[in-house]
């Protein structure tokens, strides 16, 4: 099924994407009506560049709309502030993973299984360029104001690494395996910017433990929202104990 990619702001009860009755739980295309304009594709796309060294910060928002050739007043454009651009990181990757992802009908693609392990650590290495400035990010994410449209972009990468994966499930389980990769992801992601091992080596072994547990535990009739909700706590807990107001 042929799907448009736009870099669409969402809201969240907007955005998700229900299976349908009497058809595959496949991800359907949420409203794409409400995309960046061009002026703010533009500005963010630079301002990113700038946040390696200035961070998820005004600094770098507003180098980005002095190399994009805009006033300052363009600031406008993003009454969120660093939100927006800690958005536009999460949004843009989470799109790129379409890109040279071979379909789960394609010789190349292997499990679904397999196929999940690898877009989900294909995104996470796609933090490295500013993996050292990830912990300020989350700190922005984990926002009481912020914290809500932060789940939403959680669930659609969970959503969208499960239907690039070939998932094709009919029953709860299409919930309790994007419940269950979200956390795993969210709790690799805060691991992952602690770690100093070689090409993030023991961010993946993690991972793999994290994803082999919840394997296990599906397999147990009732376990999988239990153990995100478990999972979900300690990423709650692990924000806490670096100070961030959750």
């Amino acid at each position: 099924m042929s799907r448009p990619r736009t870099l669409t702001k969402v809201r969240c009860a907007a955005a998700r994407r229900i299976p349908r009755l009497n058809q595959d739980y496949h991800s359907y295309e949420h409203d794409s009506s409400r995309s960046y304009t061009a002026e703010e594709d533009v500005i963010l796309a630079a301002a990113i560049h700038h946040v390696p060294t200035h961070g998820f910060t005004s600094t770098a928002l507003s180098s980005g709309i002095r190399d994009a050739g805009y006033p300052d007043v363009a600031a406008n454009l993003f009454p969120e502030g660093v939100f927006s651009l800690v958005k536009y990181h999460l949004v843009t990757e989470r799109l790129a993973l379409s890109k040279n992802t071979p379909t789960a009908a394609s010789p190349a693609s292997g499990s679904v299984s397999d196929m999940v392990r690898h877009l989900t650590l294909q995104r996470l290495h796609a933090n490295k360029p500013i993996i050292h400035r990830w912990q300020e990010a989350l700190a922005i994410l984990a926002m009481p104001k912020h914290f809500a449209p932060s789940l939403c972009e959680l669930a659609l990468l969970s959503d969208e690494i499960h239907f690039l994966a070939g998932d094709k499930s009919v029953d709860t389980s299409w919930y309790t395996k994007r419940a269950g990769l979200s956390a795993i992801y969210a709790s690799t992601e805060l691991f992952m910017t602690q770690d100093k091992s070689p090409n993030f080596k023991e961010t993946e072994d993690f991972f793999d433990r994290r994803l082999e547990a919840a394997q296990s535990l599906r397999r147990t009739v009732g376990y999988a929202g239990q153990w995100a909700g478990v999972q979900a706590m300690g990423i709650i807990s692990a924000l806490r104990s670096k100070g961030v107001r959750v």
